[in-house]
Order: C-alpha cells, then sequence, then structure tokens
C-alpha cells in the first residue's frame, strides 16, 4: 500500500517531547485512515461503507480517572471536587515521560485541526494518536484546517493518546491503570489504558470550558443549535438521552452542531466539525438524516452485525448501550458550513423524566430559566446503569457538570446575561414518560415533541394562552397545533391523581435538595424560580 502523508521527522512533535519514533503520520485522508485501520485489524467495514470497531474495554468515559494537573495557573481557579479531581504536576511529568519512552520505535498518526468555528475564538490543537481509528475520529469530529492554513499550523494544545499504555497506580498517582489527565499550564493532554474516543472530544471540550468564560467572556454550552431559513436560532441543552441530537436533526432546519457551541458577542459557533450520535435502536423511519450520515467515512463503534451479515444491528446491546458514530458534520445535508449563526432566540432545556410528572412542553421566567440550567436535570431508568431498577432523579449542572473546570454559576451567570440581553425565549421539554411513571405510562411520542418545538420556533404559541401548573409553577400552553390537549397538563394524563400530586412533590423536593450547594451563589431571582414543595404532599 503506497502511503500518504508520511514524514520521516518529527519536526514539530518537539514540544510533545517526542524524538524517536518509527513512522509519523501526518493529516491523512479519512480514506488512507480507513485504509490503515483495516491493515492495523483494528475495525472491519460494514455494507453501508462506514468502518466498524470496538473501543476495548471502555465503551464509555470513565470521569472517576479524569483529572485535572493542580498548580498555581488552576489552583484558585478549577471547581475542585468530585467533578475535577486533582493530580500534582509531578505526576503528570512522570506519566508523560513514560508514554514518551512507550511511544519510542513506534508510529504514529498526528493530525492538525481547529476547536471553534470562530476565528477568534479558535484553539490550535494537535492530536497524536497510536490507532487509525483514533486519528479518524478526530478527523470527524474536529474542524479540519485548509491546505494552506496548515502549512503554517502551530498548536496551542497537544493530546497524546495510546490506548494500549497503562499507567501504574501505586506509583503515577491515578486511581487505576487508564487515566484522561488535562494540564492547563503545559497545554496538554494525556489519555491511556481507554480505547474510547470520546475521551479526546471531552477533553478539548473541557479545554474550551476553562478557557472561552475566563478569558473571552464568552458562554461555553453543552448543547446542539439549528437555524430557520429566516436566521432563527434555537439551541438545546440536554443529557445524555433526552434528544438533543435528534431533536436537533430537522430536515427543515440548518444544522450548525449537536453537542457543543459558544455564545460569543456576536452569536453561536460550533466547537466542532462533526457529530458523535448516539446509534442504539437507530433506524431511518425515526432518524433519517442520522441514519444518512452512516456511510465511508463514518466511524461506528461498539456495534454487533446481523448474523451472517456486514449489516449493523442497530438493536443489539450485547456489548453496550452506548453504540455511537461519528462523522463529519458535512454527511448531515443541511449542516451550516462554517459552523456559525446570530444570537438565539429560542433555548430548550430538554429532559427525560421518568417520573412522568412535568409538561411536555413549558415556559420558563428568567428566574425558572437559570433554576433549571443550573440544576440541569433528567432522570436514568432501569437497564442504562447496573443496579438501577427504577427511576432515579440525575442532575448535572448546566447539563453538563462533567465537563465544567469552572465553578456551574460561573456559566449560569453568562447564561442569564445573555438571555435577558437578547431576550431569548426559554423552554422546558419533556422528552420523557407521559400518563404515568416509567413501567406505568408511555414515552413522549417524537411526533408530538417535534410538532411543539416547531410551534414554538414559529411563533405558533405566541398567542396562545398559558397557564401555570402547581407546584414547579411552569406556564403551559392550553393547545399546541398537532398535539392532543390533553398532553399538555400531565396531572390529566395519570389515572391516580393523587400518585400524580405525591410524585410531583417527591420530584421537586430532590431539586430542592440538590440546589442547596448552590443557594449560596444564587441570588433572590433564581432562588424565586425553585419548584414550591407542598408541605402535606
Amino acid at each position: 500500500m503506497q502511503e500518504f502523508g508520511v514524514k520521516s521527522s518529527v519536526s514539530g512533535l518537539d514540544q510533545a517531547g517526542l524524538k524517536s519514533l518509527e513512522t509519523v503520520y501526518w493529516n491523512l485522508t479519512p480514506a488512507e485512515l480507513v485504509e490503515h485501520a483495516l491493515q492495523n485489524k483494528e475495525g472491519v467495514l460494514a455494507d453501508n461503507g462506514s468502518l466498524v470497531c470496538r473501543t476495548g474495554k471502555f465503551t464509555g468515559r470513565s470521569p472517576k480517572d479524569k483529572f485535572c494537573v493542580k498548580d498555581s495557573k488552576t489552583e484558585n481557579t478549577v471547581w475542585w471536587g468530585d467533578i475535577n479531581q486533582h493530580i500534582a504536576p509531578e505526576k503528570f511529568d512522570q506519566l508523560h515521560a513514560k508514554m514518551i519512552k512507550h511511544l519510542e520505535g513506534k508510529k504514529v498518526y498526528v493530525r492538525d485541526a481547529f476547536a471553534g468555528a470562530h476565528p477568534d475564538y479558535r484553539l490550535d490543537l494537535r492530536v497524536i494518536n497510536t490507532q487509525a481509528i483514533g486519528n479518524l475520529f478526530c478527523s470527524n469530529m474536529f474542524l479540519r484546517p485548509a491546505a494552506e492554513e496548515l502549512k503554517s499550523f502551530k498548536p496551542n494544545f497537544t493530546i497524546i493518546c495510546a490506548p494500549e499504555f497503562l499507567a501504574n497506580p501505586a506509583e503515577d498517582g491515578t486511581r487505576q491503570d487508564n487515566f484522561a489527565i488535562i494540564n492547563f499550564s503545559k497545554n496538554m493532554i494525556l489519555i491511556g489504558g481507554s480505547g474510547y474516543t470520546g475521551e479526546m472530544k471531552k477533553g478539548i471540550f473541557t479545554v474550551m470550558n476553562y478557557i472561552l468564560p475566563q478569558e473571552k467572556h464568552t458562554l461555553s454550552m453543552h448543547c446542539s443549535a439549528n437555524v430557520g431559513a429566516k436566521g432563527d436560532v434555537a439551541i438545546f441543552f440536554g443529557l445524555s438521552g433526552t434528544g438533543k441530537t435528534t431533536l436537533s436533526a430537522d430536515p427543515n432546519r440548518g444544522l450548525i452542531g449537536d453537542d457543543e457551541h459558544g455564545w460569543a458577542a456576536d452569536g453561536i459557533f460550533n466547537f466542532e466539525g462533526g457529530c458523535y450520535a448516539k446509534a442504539i435502536d437507530l433506524s431511518r423511519e425515526k432518524e433519517p438524516q442520522i441514519w444518512d450520515a452512516i456511510k465511508f467515512g463514518s466511524l461506528v463503534e461498539n456495534t454487533n452485525f446481523i448474523p451472517g451479515t456486514r449489516t449493523i444491528d442497530f438493536a443489539n446491546k450485547d456489548i453496550t448501550e452506548n453504540t455511537r458514530v461519528s462523522y463529519p458534520i458535512h454527511y448531515i445535508n443541511n449542516a451550516v458550513e462554517p459552523s456559525r449563526a446570530s444570537t438565539p432566540k429560542h433555548i430548550f432545556f430538554l429532559t427525560a423524566d421518568a417520573f412522568g410528572v412535568l409538561p411536555p412542553i413549558s415556559k420558563l421566567s428568567p428566574g425558572q430559566a437559570m433554576f433549571h440550567f443550573i440544576s440541569g436535570y433528567t432522570a436514568k431508568v432501569a437497564g442504562t446503569e447496573m443496579g438501577i431498577v427504577e427511576p432515579q432523579t440525575t442532575f448535572s449542572a448546566c447539563f453538563g457538570s462533567a465537563f465544567l473546570p469552572l465553578h456551574p454559576t460561573r456559566y449560569a451567570e453568562l447564561l442569564g446575561e445573555k438571555m435577558k440581553r437578547y431576550n431569548a425565549t426559554v423552554w422546558l421539554i419533556n422528552t420523557g414518560w407521559t400518563g404515568g411513571p416509567y413501567g406505568v405510562g408511555s414515552r413522549m411520542k417524537l411526533s408530538y415533541t417535534r410538532a411543539m418545538i416547531t410551534a414554538a420556533l414559529n411563533g405558533e404559541l405566541d398567542q396562545v394562552k398559558f397557564n401555570p401548573i402547581p407546584v414547579f409553577g411552569v406556564s403551559v400552553p392550553e393547545q399546541v397545533p398537532g398535539v392532543p390537549s390533553e398532553i399538555l397538563v400531565p396531572r390529566n394524563t395519570w389515572a391516580d391523581k393523587a400518585a400524580y400530586d405525591h410524585k410531583i412533590n417527591e420530584l421537586a423536593a430532590a431539586f430542592v435538595k440538590n440546589f442547596d450547594k448552590y443557594s449560596s451563589f444564587a441570588n433572590e431571582e433564581i432562588m424565586a424560580g425553585a419548584p414550591k414543595v407542598a408541605v402535606n404532599a
């Protein structure tokens, strides 16, 4: 096989400490990376042309093994705790030296890329992978510089990712042999022991979440975004499983991005150049745009084939429920490139309420919006994690606490400032259950959710009467085109009204308890947005 993009020297890698490598493959095309992956036996081709691979022991992020170097730069800026665990600078240096030694005499794949579609807020990124599939993922997910830009490319952040390299916890200060460590002083991320490609993506997201609010007064957001024909922009916040990717992939609107964005003074911009969609139970009927994006150049992770074929069985969960596919954003036929747009007019908070008590659509006051943003609620249901046998409340600050190096109130304050300045409308959307909790009620139909969001975007709810519901106090429309009115007020969908009253107060109490750790930072307006728990519920 002819090898393209090979540099015999390691010039340009010296700042990462790499000097003695067998071969360096620089900025290979997706086709070349697929060839290398097949040659390395890292994956196989499916009949739709995509490359199917397995990420090994880890099929998802390992948040307990993510660390940040604690030094003079980060000691008083990072929000230390369970989310941001610290590691000493000398332990980072020790691991870095071990990784450099490990890579001696080996081949690596190097990719120069951007994070941030707005040139004023861009991160120039260099990724060094020992696997072709990791580099293909980065080609799909990060922004791809033009040939002219590569000639003078100088990275200001570097990732070294070697899934086969294992740490020694007793020596290296890690919890176990896998790790992901960010060093903000040396502008470097080290990843080892895990082949899950999402660790690279979320590592850079964490970096952007540290830099933009502090240095650029720009809000970094875990959200998807799209834009209408008239330039009206909508953003969708939500945790995994709430529909963030699905609902932003609207054939009638341009896709700006499906996961990570910044909100600057002149509008919003995507951090990424691709999408990383959940693939479990994927079908052309439910998600045609994502389905059609799975073709040559796409990387499908941890799926199985239908026996005797090379057809992907998207319903199969034998490896994991967290099956994923990455593809460049231009694989979506209505993607906006460059991935930038004006100021959002509508903000949607998505929650999959497994308790079935939140309305399918409601309008939030500014105080309620801030409260729900800091809360970041959804519910996990049975089967999603080991040990979960009934719905469990899950709160993730700003709908992405795992990636927030700063205190959540820093992001909430920025969002509140922008909401008021640009008069954005905030909606709470329940994509979860109706008519009862998980196991009793039914999941909200995707067609209804799309109809409600479309009505909000098109201004069809501007003249509709809204009424507050008890306890949470959010405002519910009396009617939405294309949606049965009886499902708009959740209490009406429950056969046992007393059970509903008990359950909504139970959820409200969980909200209040979760918010205790933020209350000392919250102003009166935010606290007024909290639900009011009935005393004798």
